[in-house]
């Protein structure tokens, strides 16, 4: 299941223009030129941006969110015919053969249930070429990001054009590790609608996702540092053998 902030059509359409600096996703991109990649799978491709950025390039793009509303949004921006998109999670996927799949931001994490996490690795390994590259990011929780997850931290109030003025903050709702959930609120002044979104993440140490990894096949080549994020996550590259 999606979170609200990704299915909710309302806001959807806030994802984008309240985190405008996606320059998390350089990395990615300088991996996918790294491992050379004309193909890729996108997992969780949200709002589209980065699948967009690979079709600027000439990749051929693949992206899968469980979102409808989120697809939505990525249909609608120039240049997304480019790219091929599907509404479901993993197990939607249909037979590939991509040089190069990736989770960025939250979505490895957002899959918090083990069983769909293993379902995503699988699906991943069978749309990869042998010898391609799973690539994906989780927060180090030994860094216990949960604590800065306020709302005297977070609180923003942005002016959207078409929108209007919103107000948005979370809160950390509840901690039982390995899992965390937190909500964001939004309020739109043009209507005083208010509207919240809860999510958990499950937060994996370093072992146990490589021990995911290699009981499905995948030989894990490098767990590298999120350069923009410097050691509060793992960055793992994994290979089809």
């Amino acid at each position: 299941m999606a979170d609200k902030c990704f299915g909710h059509p309302r806001l959807a359409a806030l994802y984008d223009p309240l985190d405008p600096d996606r320059s998390d996703l350089d990395v990615y991109a300088r991996m996918a030129e790294e491992f050379r990649a004309h193909r890729v799978l996108d997992i969780g491709c949200g709002t589209g941006v980065f699948a967009l950025l690979l079709a600027d390039r000439g990749i051929d793009v693949v992206g899968i969110d469980p979102a409808q509303a989120s697809i939505d949004v990525a249909r609608a921006k120039p240049g997304s015919e480019r790219v091929r998109w599907i509404c479901g999670d993993a197990t939607a996927l249909p037979p590939l053969q991509v040089d190069l799949a990736t989770m960025t931001a939250n979505v490895a994490q957002e899959i918090a249930d083990p069983a769909a996490w293993q379902k995503t690795l699988r699906r991943a390994y069978e749309a990869l070429r042998p010898g391609g590259h799973l690539v994906f990011e989780t927060r180090d929780p030994a860094r216990r990001a949960w604590e800065e997850w306020r709302r005297e931290r977070s609180y923003s109030v942005a002016e959207i054009p078409g929108i209007g003025v919103v107000e948005s903050w979370v809160q950390l709702i509840e901690v039982s590790r390995p899992l965390v959930t937190f909500r964001w609120t939004y309020v739109f002044a043009a209507d005083g609608q208010v509207l919240t979104s809860d999510a958990t993440l499950r937060f994996r140490e370093r072992q146990e996702v490589e021990r995911d990894l290699v009981a499905l096949g995948y030989a894990v080549e490098d767990v590298r540092d999120a350069p923009d994020r410097p050691g509060r996550e793992f960055v793992f590259v994994a290979r089809r053998p």
